[in-house]
C-alpha cells in the first residue's frame, strides 16, 4: 500500500455504512485523516437489496477508531438538500473543517427505459447524480469560505464510459457525474479544489452481492454481453473495494494537485477491449 499523508485533514464519506464507502474510510484513517462516514441508514422503495443501516455504519466508526483516528456518524440522505446541508454544518462544527468529499453514495437496480417505472429512474437519478451534487454544492461552499483549497472525488463508473442494457437509468447518472465532474473542476479551480472520479469496474461489494440476489446471474450476463468481462484478469471476476480506494486516496493527496477534471478508470483492462 502506498503511503499517503492525511495527518490533521478531514474526509467526509457518503455511503459509509459497508462496501465502498466503508473500504474509503477505513483507508483515511489509516493514512492520518479523521473521518465523517454517512448513510442513510434505511432501504428505499425501488431498490430490491438492503442497504447500510445503523448498526454498519458504527462497525464503520469503530474501523476507523481501530486506525487511530476520529470518526463522527451521520445518518443523511444525499438526496435531500437540507439534510446535506445539515450534515455539512454538523461535521463542520465537529472538526472545524472538511479537506476532502468522497461521494461514494449510490444503487443499483435493472431495468429496460422503454418499460421502466418513473419511480425507478427518480430513485436512481436522485442518489446517484443529484446526489453528488448536492454534497459538492455544500462542501464547496464550504472550500470556498474556508480557503485553502480542497479535494473532491467521485464515484462514477464503466458505464460512465460506454453503455450497456437493462441499466439506461444507472448509465445515464454515471455519464453525469463526468460531466458533473468536470464542470466544477472548472469552477473551483480559482478556489484551488481539484474535483475528479473514479470510474470503476465490477466491484465486490454488498451492492453488487443484492443485485445479484435480487435478479440472478443472468442479468449480469446481460449487462457485460456488449461490454465483454469487466476484468481481463482473474477470468472475468470482480475486483476488490480496496483497489478503488487507492485510486482515492492517489486523488485525494497532493501527489495528485495537477490532476483535476478526469475520471480515472480502475476497471482491470476492460475499456481497453
Amino acid at each position: 500500500m502506498v503511503s499517503y499523508d492525511f495527518s490533521g485533514k478531514v474526509a467526509f464519506v457518503t455511503g459509509a455504512a459497508h462496501g465502498q464507502g466503508r473500504s474509503h474510510a477505513q483507508h483515511y484513517a489509516k493514512h492520518g485523516a479523521d473521518v465523517v462516514v454517512t448513510d442513510i441508514n434505511q432501504n428505499m422503495d425501488t431498490v430490491p437489496y438492503d442497504l447500510g443501516t445503523p448498526d454498519e455504519l458504527e462497525e464503520t466508526v469503530s474501523l476507523v477508531e481501530d486506525e487511530g483516528q476520529e470518526a463522527l456518524a451521520i445518518e443523511m440522505d444525499v438526496r435531500d438538500e437540507s439534510a446535506v446541508e445539515s450534515a455539512v454544518d454538523e461535521a463542520v462544527d465537529h472538526f472545524g473543517k472538511i479537506d476532502v468529499l468522497a461521494n461514494n453514495a449510490g444503487i443499483a437496480h435493472f431495468g429496460d427505459l422503454v418499460e421502466m417505472d418513473e419511480a425507478m429512474w427518480d430513485e436512481m437519478l436522485d442518489t446517484n447524480l443529484k446526489g453528488v451534487w448536492l454534497c459538492s454544492k455544500h462542501v464547496g461552499q464550504h472550500f470556498i469560505e474556508r480557503g485553502g483549497g480542497g479535494k473532491i472525488v467521485s464515484t462514477s463508473s464503466i458505464y460512465g464510459k460506454v453503455a450497456g442494457p437493462g441499466s439506461g437509468h444507472y448509465i445515464a447518472a454515471k455519464h453525469g457525474v463526468l460531466g458533473l465532474t468536470k464542470t466544477l473542476a472548472l469552477e473551483l479551480a480559482e478556489y484551488d479544489v481539484n474535483v475528479n472520479a473514479v470510474c470503476p469496474t465490477g466491484v465486490d461489494t454488498p451492492m453488487i452481492s443484492g443485485v445479484l440476489e435480487s435478479y440472478g446471474e443472468e442479468a449480469l450476463e446481460e449487462a457485460t454481453e456488449m461490454t465483454g468481462p469487466w476484468n481481463i484478469f482473474d477470468e472475468g471476476g470482480m475486483i476488490e473495494s480496496k483497489d478503488i480506494s487507492e485510486a482515492y486516496m492517489w486523488l485525494s493527496s497532493d501527489a495528485a494537485r495537477y490532476v483535476t477534471g478526469i475520471g480515472l478508470p480502475v476497471d482491470a483492462g476492460m475499456l481497453a477491449k
